[in-house]
């Protein structure tokens, strides 16, 4: 049964009967990112099918519909971030739509309805497409440019899985070739810094960088804004449809970064810190575009000591390959910001200033650019959301919207414990509440963004690597161990997450559900070697549902309040759930707390402190209706 609309009021989600509404939901799912069936990164290819590819099958072939989602709902989400891609929509060619899987995502968003999920869409990138070590754009793209990805590799222009990959090696990681997490490096390599430069800022940077007669970056964005608007119109007629994320975890390019200077170390001037690795700028880039050999420094740790410094050197495109398919391509040489013959910067503030005037990244690109994207859905539906993401680091970091982003819209920054992310490590035996109280000061910082909004905040993403601590629960599980013992770590780092999103009364959508998830380390989501599904195949043996550390992420919450939420907290060492909701008797519908099994049995205890309250229970929801204006306290117990 469609839930129906939903619509925004200051900082909460409002459904038809007025009730609050909290948004527990998951990205479904991580493999939308690679083509259907055999688009894994764990699969060699070289690209060269690009324009025939298919995405029809993901997130789940069409006959899995039922199975998935009646999962999904079972554990207790209401809410899907449903992913897509441009290259999903736009891969034969400009304007070159796949009616196929147009008429298929349609049918899944339709299922997803039947089966009481709200829906938003999520068009997907990460650093820019798959043939730069991610996803998101079609291959097209980069012919548009002037550019030929087949020689990435060679001239060190993007680190991609496919090319750096021992598929014939039993190893299933191979730190030396393709160091787990190392994707996101190739927002500072030279396709990257290209592609997004030319996205937000051709027009600024480039204006002479045309292409059948318009500026690099209309035709990007007008591609880009194209192939969301054919998404839209296939499903403007499903009212659960809330709307559309704006763009995921959107990279910078080189906008704001001085042309040769080396960040190093963090300065007012570019506050952000440098992280480890290599160290590119965008002189760097464009040179290595160009065919010319650079050395880098390295950034690193040595031993205990805080802080990065340089621990080595690296020489990138030591073979002096050109990725611009023509001797004259190259629009930033053109542009006069730099000359290939010496390698010299021209003008170093090309990236930074306009006609002498310090450009805003937020001011001038983020947010015409969110407004362009509200425009083109709204186009098609009035009523639909905006559900807006920054960078990541900068929001973490605790930098805003820009003024002037449309109305309703919701601030769906993502969040991550980015030492857990990254090093794929979590101690059972930590101190839980320092650790929530780091997750609360970080979340409270992303809060605050949706605050200066007066608008709802929803976590866009967050979640855990399931492949902790060297895969050990898959061992066990291969070892024939089951329970959940075996994903104490697990569950004890999602409680600890959901628990401060409680507390702030925060939305949220857990990254991921993956259907073809394998408890492998080389395959996982079928992504990069990312492996943050709560469901895999391998875990449907022995009675299993598939779900992995089930009750991590399967907890009481207030699903729709009757009036206002005002707080909830699930005490999971002692069983209690406890919850706070003003209560305003014009709402004629009850307030309704999801109960799952996988805490509560059918015996549970429900406890209300309005003696007249009407008090029901249905599976696993519990409704309470009261008569008249209060604060309700109520709550559901193990006894």
């Amino acid at each position: 049964m469609s839930p129906g609309r939903l619509a925004t009021r200051g900082t909460a989600f409002i459904d038809d009967a007025g009730r609050e509404v909290i948004l527990r939901g998951v990205n479904l799912g991580g493999d939308c990112k690679v083509p259907y069936p055999d688009g894994g990164t764990h699969i060699p290819s070289d690209f060269a099918g690009h324009r025939e590819v298919s995405f029809v099958g993901r997130p789940f072939p069409i006959e899995e519909v039922d199975e998935h989602l009646g999962r999904l709902r079972g554990w207790g989400f209401n809410c899907l971030r449903l992913l897509t891609t441009w290259e999903a929509v736009e891969h034969a060619g400009p304007g070159r739509y796949d009616a196929d899987y147009l008429d298929y995502f349609a049918q899944v968003c339709r299922r997803a309805g039947e089966h009481g999920f709200w829906v938003f869409v999520d068009f997907h990138q990460d650093v820019w497409s798959r043939m730069t070590g991610g996803d998101g754009a079609p291959g097209w793209t980069f012919e548009a440019l002037g550019l030929d990805f087949t020689r990435f590799d060679a001239a060190d222009a993007a680190l991609v899985m496919q090319h750096r990959y021992d598929y014939a090696s039993p190893m299933a990681r191979q730190e030396d070739r393709y160091p787990m997490m190392s994707w996101g490096r190739n927002y500072q390599m030279p396709a990257n810094g290209i592609c997004w430069t030319a996205f937000f800022a051709g027009r600024a940077f480039t204006p002479e960088w045309t292409i059948d007669g318009r500026n690099v970056q209309d035709l990007l964005q007008g591609a880009y804004l194209g192939a969301m608007r054919a998404v839209a119109e296939a499903v403007k007629d499903q009212p659960h449809v809330i709307g559309f994320d704006s763009l995921n975890e959107p990279g910078r390019g080189w906008i704001g970064q001085p042309l040769s200077a080396r960040a190093l170390t963090a300065t007012p001037d570019n506050p952000r810190p440098p992280r480890p690795g290599p160290v590119w700028t965008p002189l760097d880039g464009l040179a290595a575009a160009a065919g010319l050999t650079r050395a880098l420094p390295v950034l690193g740790r040595r031993g205990e000591a805080p802080g990065l410094e340089i621990v080595s050197e690296l020489t990138v495109n030591a073979a002096g390959v050109r990725i611009w398919t023509s001797e004259d391509a190259d629009p930033f040489e053109r542009a006069g910001i730099w000359r290939r013959d010496d390698g010299a910067a021209l003008r170093e503030d090309a990236f930074r200033a306009v006609d002498g005037r310090r450009v805003d990244h937020d001011a001038d690109f983020m947010a015409p650019f969110m407004r362009a994207v509200a425009q083109t859905v709204r186009s098609v539906r009035e009523d639909w959301l905006l559900f807006a993401e920054l960078d990541p680091f900068d929001a973490a970091t605790g930098h805003g919207f820009p003024a002037g982003m449309p109305e309703r819209t919701v601030n769906a920054n993502h969040w991550y414990d980015a030492r857990t992310l990254v090093t794929k490590t979590f101690d059972a035996d930590f101190d839980p509440e320092r650790l929530r109280g780091r997750y609360l000061r970080e979340l409270s910082r992303i809060r605050e963004h949706g605050e200066a909004l007066d608008a709802p905040t929803l976590i866009g993403e967050f979640g855990i690597p399931y492949d902790l601590n060297g895969g050990e629960a898959y061992r066990r599980w291969a070892e024939g161990e089951r329970g959940e013992a075996i994903w104490a770590a697990h569950e004890r780092a999602l409680s600890l997450m959901y628990d401060a999103m409680d507390e702030l009364g925060l939305s949220s959508t857990q990254w991921n559900y993956t259907a073809s998830n394998r408890n492998d380390l080389r395959i996982g989501d079928g992504w990069n070697q990312e492996d943050l599904s709560i469901f895999s195949r391998d875990q449907l043996a022995g009675g299993s549902d598939g779900g992995r550390a089930v009750r991590g992420f399967s907890r009481p919450y207030v699903r729709a309040a009757q009036g206002r939420i005002t707080a909830q907290r699930f005490d999971w060492s002692a069983g209690l759930f406890t919850a706070e909701i003003e209560v305003d008797p014009a709402v004629g519908a009850a307030s309704e707390l999801y109960v799952p099994q996988a805490w509560f049995g059918a015996g549970a205890e429900v406890l209300c402190d309005d003696p007249n309250a009407e008090v029901g229970r249905s599976g696993d929801l519990v409704q309470v209706r009261s008569r008249r204006p209060r604060r309700l306290r109520l709550g559901v117990s193990n006894g």
